[in-house]
């Protein structure tokens, strides 16, 4: 349920409305003063409820601070003798909306369910506007895999570790857990951890209330908060610090946190799906990540292949990405011809799939016309790949021609190894090393013996 604020200086108002409240599953909390309101908001509310008229002060001026300073957090705004200017004012400065006092509670209940339908799709606007990964693409066995154990897996709310080379594709089997599951309808956080400096990891997860370091000017909610009654995607959960380890750890075993340089505690009803490229089971004398806490992390370990364990998806996903990335510049489609695919399928990609998706879309914008060719793909390869193919080329075809002149040779000499090894300009032993060298095999001169 929301966290809510009353503010008021009647002592009845506060203990009724208060009291009826938390019976209803709201986590109330109060104040007389806009002094003592003031001190209580360093904390985030969800819903504060103000009175209009405070001893010494004006809950408008209050409202217009909360709204400049929280404009996420839902105000109310109540009184006993107001006129319609003051509500019309009031709602002006940005009040949710305005009772008049004495208060219904049935009219109350109803304003607070719509203020917590609004924070609703706050958070769910909120969530759309973060990037949405597509579908994932492929038909390979261990596409096939990956997806059933997604499927499996998403059905639960146990927590997912998943692991993967970078470019694999972690986030997109985090968000389609989230997707699949039961708290699809919830809000799905991501955090980079290996993004956040070490000193302000534990303010991005857990929140900090205001004046706990410098700089924090206003309180603030973590991820977690954020993520409550939906999944937190820890990605790189790796590069946590020990301390924050061993905070996440009693988040994890407790339900509850304390934003930092707080002291309310806080309960959270999250799913936690972790995802990091390191191997965090095996464990060396160098390794500081806890061990319980892999053990409390990996309930269910998800592994995602990398590209080259699965390159008959290649042309499944560059036809997905020539679309996708059409699309989002506009302009007529383009196509690319099977042996620019052909050259795509053999190359390495250590980048996963976003290197081979970054490819495309440079091939897609910078290639003029509609028809995209082998020339084009050799173009944007890197270029130790351009001199790795060049070489591989002339070894082949240096091998190739060996092997026609040593056949042709031993062809011309009757089979005989000293004949053929003298028309070749070479010593009868180095012929043999070439021979072996090139997978000819010793009975290539075996009529030598025959001949005598």
């Amino acid at each position: 349920m929301p966290s809510l604020l009353i503010v008021d200086d009647e002592a009845n108002i506060l203990s009724s409305l208060g009291g009826a409240l938390g019976r209803e599953g709201y986590q109330v909390d109060t104040a007389r003063t806009v002094a003592d309101a003031k001190t209580k908001l360093r904390e985030a509310y969800d819903i504060v409820l103000l009175d209009v008229w405070l001893p010494g002060a004006s809950g408008l001026d209050l409202l217009a601070e909360i709204v400049s300073t929280t404009p996420e957090t839902v105000v109310l705004m109540m009184s006993g003798h107001a006129t319609i200017d003051v509500a019309v004012k009031a709602t002006r400065l940005g009040a949710f909306d305005f009772l008049e006092k004495p208060i219904a509670l049935e009219r109350l209940l109803v304003l607070l369910r719509n203020a917590s339908t609004t924070l609703a799709l706050q958070a769910e606007n909120r969530r759309l506007q973060r990037p949405w990964s597509l579908a994932i693409v492929g038909r390979s066995p261990p596409v096939k895999k990956l997806l059933q154990e997604i499927q499996l897996a998403a059905s639960s709310t146990a927590r997912v570790l998943i692991q993967g080379e970078h470019g694999t594709g972690k986030e997109l089997v985090a968000r389609a857990l989230h997707a699949s599951g039961p708290r699809r309808e919830g809000p799905f956080v991501a955090v980079n951890c290996s993004a956040i400096p070490e000193e302000l990891v534990e303010s991005e997860l857990f929140g900090h209330e205001r004046g706990a370091f410098t700089g924090a000017t206003q309180a603030r909610r973590g991820r977690f908060e954020e993520a409550h009654g939906g999944t937190l995607f820890l990605d790189e959960v790796g590069e946590l610090s020990p301390r924050a380890q061993t905070k996440l750890l009693r988040v994890l075993q407790e339900g509850e946190l304390s934003r930092v340089g707080g002291h309310r505690t806080i309960k959270v009803d999250v799913r936690v799906i972790a995802a990091t490229n390191r191997n965090l089971s095996e464990r060396g004398p160098s390794d500081s990540f806890r061990e319980d806490l892999y053990f409390r992390l990996a309930v269910i370990p998800i592994t995602v292949p990398p590209l080259r364990e699965r390159p008959e998806d290649i042309p499944l996903l560059v036809e997905h990405f020539a679309g996708q990335v059409s699309k989002e510049i506009g302009g007529k489609p383009k196509q690319l011809a099977p042996g620019a695919v052909d050259l795509l399928e053999r190359h390495p990609f250590p980048g996963n799939v976003r290197e081979l998706r970054n490819l495309i879309e440079r091939l897609i914008i910078m290639t003029p016309g509609t028809h995209i060719g082998p020339e084009h793909v050799r173009s944007v390869l890197p270029r130790t790949d351009h001199a790795a193919a060049k070489a591989a080329r002339l070894s082949d075809s240096v091998r190739e021609f060996e092997r026609e002149q040593i056949e042709s040779a031993l062809l011309a000499a009757g089979g005989n190894m000293t004949q053929a090894a003298s028309r070749l300009g070479l010593e009868r032993s180095h012929l043999y090393k070439k021979m072996r060298k090139l997978g000819l095999g010793p009975e290539a001169g075996s009529r030598e013996l025959l001949g005598g």
